[in-house]
């Protein structure tokens, strides 16, 4: 009991706030990872992850029957659910892959911003183990246990102030780069590559141009962006 009890201390323990050079010099090194592609196909299985993550979630808040997440090396991935094929739940379902990303970055600055720079490492262990047993191919399963071996090692060894500066990269990191996993998206669909897309999916299900999907990931993203990067910077 005593040792849980330490452990929550250290789990809960705020951090100093990181200074506006971290801050900026961490929002520059994610750019980089976004921008650079050569870094940019590497990091993109950060952004599946998140993404069918996400799926996974919502559907199984929705109610549905989570069936099994595959990762690709290609940084593609399916979330298969059982349900209703249509209605609220598939749609909040398909509406979850492009928006998580930047949702997860979003609540990563909440909790950054409040100094709980070791608690949100921990969280993103905890949605990385419950990820994992939903896993169904082998390169996904590689994927997932690499990102959380990285993720605890930041955990596991850095000081207090390196383990804020590297929860600061991980959320500068899932704001920036969904916006540009929506681009590639609306990329792939003008090179009719990509018919089967969640925004094509969400177009049958509602009546609504895929377009329109595409322009309202975009909105959620940007927005999370200009907001969270107002809780990091304010």
């Amino acid at each position: 009991m005593e040792l849980l009890g330490r452990f929550w201390a250290r789990v809960t323990a705020t951090v100093p706030d990181l200074s506006t050079t971290v801050l900026l010099a961490t929002a520059a090194a994610a750019a980089l990872l976004v921008l650079s592609p050569a870094l940019w196909r590497p990091a993109r299985n950060v952004v599946t992850i998140a993404h069918e993550g996400a799926h996974g979630l919502v559907a199984l808040a929705a109610g549905r029957r989570l069936a099994g997440i595959r990762l690709h090396s290609d940084t593609s991935g399916l979330t298969v659910s059982a349900g209703r094929p249509t209605g609220l739940g598939m749609v909040l379902t398909c509406a979850a892959g492009y928006t998580g990303p930047a949702l997860f970055g979003l609540g990563a600055a909440a909790l950054l911003a409040a100094g709980h720079a070791v608690g949100l490492l921990w969280a993103l262990l905890v949605l990385l183990a419950l990820l994992l047993v939903q896993i169904r191919n082998w390169y996904g399963l590689w994927s997932v246990l690499v990102t959380g071996g990285i993720v605890f090692a930041a955990t596991w060894w850095l000081p207090p102030d390196g383990q804020a500066a590297f929860a600061a990269l991980a959320t500068w990191f899932l704001l920036l780069a969904a916006p540009r996993a929506v681009l590639e998206l609306q990329t792939a669909r003008r090179r009719r590559s990509a018919s089967d897309s969640d925004a094509d999916q969400l177009a049958r299900l509602t009546r609504l141009p895929a377009l329109f999907w595409v322009g309202f990931f975009l909105l959620v993203d940007v927005g999370a962006l200009v907001l969270g990067a107002r809780w990091l910077l304010g």
